[in-house]
């Protein structure tokens, strides 16, 4: 079997594994979705997932005047996987209607039967002018979420969003040292105005120069800006809660804070103190529940990232829309509301504590600070905190929050959503 053809095939599975068994893409490659293949059709059977997933509905729109009946799953996904490298990737016709048979072919006794059709019908599909396919719409969000950010953010934001969603998201790096021109210009990348560096293209990052000295680290620039409100100093202790996969720790520690990690995931973790060995820094990890962990220590600063939605990071995620649905909402802004109560009590006098969420609805980011601040007397949101350089003023809120939109910088490719405000004590 060729290569492609192979990667092709995992792309089919890790599809598949998504749109019927609500399984993500992640846990797929972890459970050994693609344990058979080298790596690097491993990596492009990934990347075409990816690309098939933010692309469905367009295929579908292409596909339906020449299907008379929808075809089984396994078939389906042939067809969606192939439109998609025709029509979104500009692959040879020629090269994926062949392989896109075979692949039906070997499928199984329920799909070969359907080899004639895939192949009539990616050659009409074939025929279609690219203009066409750049005029459908961008894959649309869930009716369970697309309802809900249109109340909160309106219809024009949201399609906003949903193009940004079928763009994908560029690579984002964040430097140790702080230089972030030196690094640009090191591997020609473009310094963002709130100071990460942004790569062009697809590099295979760990071929990239600085990243075994542990010189930089991959950050989306939207996740980087909740260590930088939090401002740490050398010597403060800070206490990172929901610390993994670990980027903002890294970030606590190259400015000098002795920092504590934790989180609940030891797998994570493990990850987390990989990255912390690469980049030469050092940190106190503890696997624990937030909620229940006791300690003595008091700290200068906490950085609560956390668990949420991850509805800020679909760009990223296309998988997340068809395995996720509201009926977990509830429970986990309950949660959130319960880790700011635990951080408040774990902070020093005249402390504060920066809550992060990387999600675009306000009941996990705008409406849980309202809720800490009637809860708590005495707690204010610092509006100075947010006096950073390339925030924009009308990404501040009437909580003295942040909010960010995979909408904002188009330009550039845009951001990861997330809701981010420094939280301080009263006296």
């Amino acid at each position: 079997m060729a290569a492609d053809q192979t990667a092709r095939s995992g792309a089919v599975r890790l599809v598949l594994g998504v749109l019927e068994e609500r399984v993500a893409l992640g846990d797929q490659v972890a459970a050994g979705a693609l344990a058979g293949l080298a790596p690097p059709d491993r990596a492009r059977a990934q990347r075409l997932a990816l690309v098939t997933l933010r692309n469905l509905a367009r295929a579908d729109r292409l596909l339906k005047p020449f299907l008379r009946k929808s075809p089984p799953p396994t078939v389906r996904a042939i067809l969606r996987l192939a439109v998609t490298e025709i029509m979104a990737e500009g692959a040879a016709a020629h090269g994926v209607v062949s392989e896109a048979v075979g692949l039906t072919r070997s499928s199984g006794r329920k799909a070969e039967g359907f080899a004639a059709m895939v192949n009539a019908v990616l050659r009409r599909v074939a025929e279609t002018d690219p203009a066409a396919w750049a005029a459908l719409p961008p894959q649309e969000l869930p009716g369970w979420l697309r309802g809900r950010l249109m109340s909160a953010w309106g219809k024009k934001a949201v399609m906003a969003m949903e193009v940004a969603h079928g763009q994908g998201a560029p690579i984002d790096l964040t430097t140790k040292n702080g230089d972030a021109a030196g690094l640009a210009a090191r591997l020609g990348g473009e310094v963002l105005p709130t100071g990460s560096v942004r790569l062009t293209g697809s590099p295979q990052v760990s071929d990239l120069p600085g990243y075994a000295e542990g010189d930089w680290w991959v950050q989306d620039a939207a996740a980087a800006l909740a260590a930088k409100i939090l401002a740490p100093r050398a010597g403060e202790r800070i206490l990172d809660l929901c610390a993994a996969p670990g980027g903002k720790t890294l970030q606590l520690a190259a400015a000098g804070a002795q920092v504590t990690a934790l989180d609940l995931s030891a797998q994570r973790m493990e990850r987390l103190g990989e990255n912390l060995a690469r980049c030469r820094l050092a940190a106190d990890t503890v696997v624990a529940d937030a909620l229940t962990w006791e300690t003595p220590e008091r700290y200068d600063a906490i950085l609560l990232d956390a668990p949420c939605s991850a509805t800020g990071t679909i760009r990223r995620h296309p998988d997340l829309p068809h395995i996720r649905d509201a009926s977990g909402l509830k429970d986990i802004t309950l949660l959130q509301a319960a880790l700011i109560d635990r951080a408040l009590v774990l902070l020093k006098p005249g402390g504060r504590l920066v809550f992060a969420t990387c999600s675009l609805l306000p009941d996990e980011g705008e409406r849980q600070v309202s809720a800490a601040l009637s809860r708590h007397p005495g707690l204010a949101s610092d509006r100075a905190a947010l006096d950073l350089p390339g925030l924009a003023p009308h990404w501040i809120t009437e909580e003295n929050g942040l909010r960010l939109r995979p909408d904002y910088w188009p330009e550039r490719g845009g951001m990861d959503g997330f809701f981010i405000a420094c939280l301080r004590p009263g006296h």
